[in-house]
């Protein structure tokens, strides 16, 4: 049987994109995003769920430089809406919540409502929302999913987001091998040479083949402070020679280059 590996517990947000991306797929739920990676490097599973973005808090880092790192390729994407809720034990009252546990990204997004509603409540991190159930007692909420169900634990009516139209992109991911045949998207990592102007050329590669880039974003490099790697998506099939023609020329062009994915 094919298996996915995502971030657990079951319930969390990874897993129910893992479920849209690899529906046929058995689950391997794993700790942290880094030991998802390594399962699919290590071969025990056949491929991996990541989230890469979220529409409030931006690329998620960790899992930019993994794509990066790792020899994997995105091959499949999905966006869900992110709904999240605080979870209590039946009959725990807001007033006695002193700790409040979730990923970090979740804590982060639902800042407004902790502040307002729970201001002295001290936030602590969990590897997922789904986590934080199992560290529910009389005293502590967890953030977690509208999708999540779990034997006395009541969720809050409503989204505690501060922002309540939020969406996270999620990959699919495999261990590097062939192109696709043909996309819609074209994602990819570059480093240029740090002087006055390198940016700017790279992306006029793309505007001078009328290539239209979806998303750009950059990671500082490790050890070389001041000095990133750019993160950038464009709009393009793999089959059609002018954009080929064009990721070859920025290939050249760059100090370093890494095709993280190829998908629609």
């Amino acid at each position: 049987m094919i298996k996915v590996s995502c971030l657990g517990p079951a319930g969390s947000y990874s897993e129910l994109a893992a479920s849209e991306l690899c529906p046929e797929g058995e689950r391997l739920l794993c700790r942290n995003f880094h030991e998802v990676i390594e399962s699919l490097v290590n071969e025990l599973c056949d491929y991996a769920v990541l989230p890469i973005e979220n529409s409030i808090q931006g690329g998620v880092v960790v899992n930019l430089d993994l794509v990066s790192s790792y020899s994997v390729f995105a091959i499949k994407e999905t966006v869900l809406k992110i709904d999240h809720r605080l979870a209590m034990l039946r009959g725990v009252k807001r007033e006695d919540i002193t700790q409040v546990y979730s990923h970090e990204q979740a804590i982060g997004q639902c800042q407004t409502f902790l502040r307002e509603q729970l201001p002295g409540a001290k936030c602590r991190y969990a590897d997922s929302t789904a986590e934080s159930l199992s560290l529910l007692d009389e005293h502590t909420a967890g953030i977690v999913g509208a999708h999540v169900r779990a034997e006395g634990v009541v969720l809050s009516d409503e989204n505690i987001a501060n922002e309540k139209c939020n969406f996270t992109r999620f990959m699919l991911l495999e261990r590097r091998g062939d192109l696709p045949a043909r996309s819609s998207k074209v994602y990819f990592s570059a480093v240029t040479g740090h002087v006055p102007g390198t940016l700017v050329e790279l992306l006029g590669i793309f505007a001078r083949s009328n290539i239209n880039l979806t998303r750009i974003e950059s990671r500082p490099l490790p050890g070389k402070f001041g000095c990133y790697s750019f993160f950038i998506e464009l709009s393009g099939d793999v089959a059609d020679q002018n954009l080929i023609d064009a990721l070859r020329a920025a290939r050249d062009y760059c100090e370093h280059f890494r095709l993280i994915g190829v998908y629609d």
